[in-house]
């Protein structure tokens, strides 16, 4: 058996007996790979540490896999890096090897939930060619669904206290005071990508290269529908009887 750097006497009792707590609760749970597609603010942000805590799945989020790919220094986290450092983009291939890195973890034994990719059809067909060779397949794809104009309201009604990360909505959670944080009384801020501008683009973009996606796995009969206008409760309700059924 290969050596590791860490052994199981640099391992503290109580995060043992943690882990060895977690794989018997997950023991019994039906394996699972997910993707989440939806657009910006369609909450899957919301959804996805739920999901990954009630089936015990791992959360493979693209842009976090390839920094610690890059900072494991793994050969394709090097190949990434010198991608990046070039300023060009990080090849699909090159991704969808990172996401096939991360998905030997033990972590990721009982399945995946990916959030951010595929983006586009060609992406789809590259990971589901990985899969294949896997002998395995995504079991459910869960499409936020919901109306641009929704969305706009949720988003741009968004403001941040920076020092602290307290967050208020002008419509659902307004600050006592008009503008300023009901702690310290000091100005809230708008995040740069919670405007009206860089939302429309990010929409565009969206519909036309993520779209279509959610039609390339309807052919595949996996695709379910939420309504992500919901309340979140109501729709980690709606999850949990499309992952149940």
């Amino acid at each position: 058996m290969a050596s590791t750097s860490l052994s199981l006497e640099d391992v503290g009792s109580v995060e043992m007996m943690s882990e060895l707590l977690r794989r018997f609760k997950c023991s019994p749970k039906p394996d699972k790979r997910l993707i989440l597609i939806g657009p910006p603010g369609s909450g899957k942000g919301t959804q996805s540490p739920i999901i990954k805590d009630e089936y015990c799945l791992c959360h493979l989020a693209t842009g976090d896999m390839l920094r610690s790919a890059v900072a494991a220094k793994t050969p394709l986290g090097i190949k990434a890096k010198e991608t990046m450092e070039k300023g060009e983009l990080v090849s699909d291939d090159l991704v969808v090897g990172i996401i096939d890195e991360a998905m030997q973890k033990p972590s990721c034994q009982k399945g995946f939930i990916l959030d951010g990719f595929p983006r586009t059809v060609a992406q789809a067909e590259k990971l589901d060619k990985m899969l294949e060779k896997q002998k395995t397949k995504i079991d459910k794809v869960l499409d936020f669904a919901i109306d641009d104009s929704v969305l706009e309201e949720r988003i741009t009604g968004r403001w941040i206290h920076a020092s602290s990360g307290r967050t208020y909505h002008t419509k659902f959670a307004p600050p006592k005071v008009h503008g300023v944080d009901d702690v310290t009384g000091e100005p809230l801020m708008q995040r740069k990508d919670d405007t009206a501008k860089v939302l429309k683009s990010r929409l565009e973009a969206f519909h036309r290269l993520t779209e279509p996606v959610i039609d390339y796995y309807k052919k595949k009969g996996v695709v379910a529908r939420l309504p992500a206008e919901k309340p979140p409760k109501d729709v980690a309700v709606e999850v949990q009887k499309v992952l149940s059924s």
